[in-house]
C-alpha cells in the first residue's frame, strides 16, 4: 500500500506539489491522471525517494522507501525508460540491478521472457526501438518481484499488441495482490485498465475514486433515442430543455432530459419511440471537463 500524507514539494517559488494526500490500496489498478505539470511526476519520484519532499510524508507498506534495504524487492518502478545506459545489453543491466538487490541471477531471464525481448538479450539498448526500452523498464520493475508496482507513461512507444499485453500484465499483477500505480495520458486505455483513479491538477487532488463514479462526475451524461419521426420529436424534447443533436445513423442524442422524462414526452405527443438508451459520459470527457481550470499550457491560446 501507498499512503501519502499531506505532501508538499517545492521548487523556489513554484509549487509542484500542494498538500496532497491519497492512499493507493492493493488488489486493485489504480490510474494516477492529470494535466502536464498537475505533479504526477514529481510525486511518483518522492514515492521512490528520488525526490525529498519540502514537507508531508509518503511510505510504502507502513515505511519510507529509503528506509527500505534491496529496494526492488519492496517496489518497482518504470519512470523513464530512456534512463538506461545504451551501451549496456538488456541483459546486463538487469544482472547489474539484480546483483545489487540480491535477486537471484537466474530471474533475469525469466523476465526477459515474460516481457518479450528475450531474442534480444544480448543487444546493445542504444540500439532498442522506444517501445523495447519499454517492455526493459518494465522487466526492471518486476525483477524483484515486489508487492508495489510504479508506471510512469508505460504505455508511449508499443504497438496495438504490446498495449494489449501491458493491460494484462497490470490486471494480472492486481489479481496477485499487488499496489499497482499507473500515470498515462491515454484515457481510452485508462477506462479499460484502471479500477480506481488518482487526479491532480496543478499539483492538487481533484478526485481519489473509482473510474465509474469518476466518469459519471462530467456532464456527459446523455440518451440515444430512435423513432420514426424525429422530426415531431426534436422540437418537443428542445421545447422541454433538452439539447439534441442528430447523429448520422438517424438517431438522436439527447442532453439534459433522463430517459423518463423524454418517453413521458413522446407519449404525451404520440411519437413512437423504438430505442430509449442512457449513457454516461467517458472517463476522457469528465477528465476534460474536471481538470480544465488546472491546465498549464492551453493550446490556440496567447499566452
Amino acid at each position: 500500500m501507498i499512503e501519502v500524507h499531506e505532501l508538499t514539494k517545492r521548487y523556489g517559488k513554484k509549487t509542484a506539489v500542494d498538500n496532497l494526500s491519497f492512499t493507493v490500496r492493493p488488489g486493485r489498478v489504480t490510474g494516477f491522471l492529470g494535466p502536464n505539470g498537475a505533479g504526477k511526476s514529481t510525486t511518483l519520484r518522492m514515492i521512490v525517494g528520488l525526490h525529498a519532499p519540502t514537507s508531508g510524508t509518503v511510505t510504502v507498506s507502513g515505511r519510507p522507501f529509503r528506509s527500505l534495504p534491496r529496494g526492488l524487492r519492496h517496489v518497482g518502478a518504470l519512470l523513464d525508460a530512456g534512463d538506461v545506459h545504451g551501451g549496456r545489453t538488456a541483459r546486463s543491466h538487469l544482472r547489474a540491478l539484480a546483483r545489487g538487490n540480491a535477486i537471484p541471477r537466474g530471474r533475469v531471464d525469466e523476465v526477459l521472457r515474460e516481457v518479450g525481448i528475450a531474442d534480444a538479450a544480448d543487444r546493445r539498448i542504444g540500439g532498442f526501438s522506444l517501445g523495447m526500452r519499454q517492455r526493459l523498464g518494465i522487466a526492471a520493475a518486476i525483477l524483484g518481484d515486489p508487492p508495489v508496482l510504479l508506471f510512469d507513461e508505460p504505455l508511449n512507444g508499443l504497438d496495438p499488441e504490446g498495449v494489449h499485453w501491458v493491460r494484462g500484465l497490470f490486471r494480472r499483477l492486481a489479481r496477485e495482490g499487488r499496489t499497482v500505480l499507473v500515470s498515462s495520458h491515454l484515457m481510452s486505455e485508462m477506462e479499460h485498465t484502471a479500477d480506481q483513479l488518482v487526479v491532480l491538477g496543478r499539483g492538487e487532488l481533484i478526485a481519489a475514486e473509482s473510474v465509474r463514479e469518476f466518469a459519471a462526475r462530467g456532464a456527459g451524461r446523455s440518451v440515444s433515442v430512435r423513432t420514426p419521426d424525429p422530426a415531431a420529436l426534436s422540437p418537443l424534447l428542445t421545447a422541454g430543455g433538452a439539447s439534441v443533436r442528430g447523429e448520422a445513423d438517424g438517431s438522436l442524442t439527447v442532453v439534459g432530459l433522463e430517459a423518463d422524462r423524454i418517453a413521458g414526452i413522446a407519449f404525451e405527443h404520440r411519437v413512437l419511440l423504438t430505442e430509449l438508451t442512457g449513457r454516461t459520459g467517458s472517463l476522457e470527457e469528465a477528465f476534460m471537463e474536471l481538470t480544465a481550470g488546472s491546465v498549464e499550457y492551453l493550446a490556440g491560446g496567447t499566452g
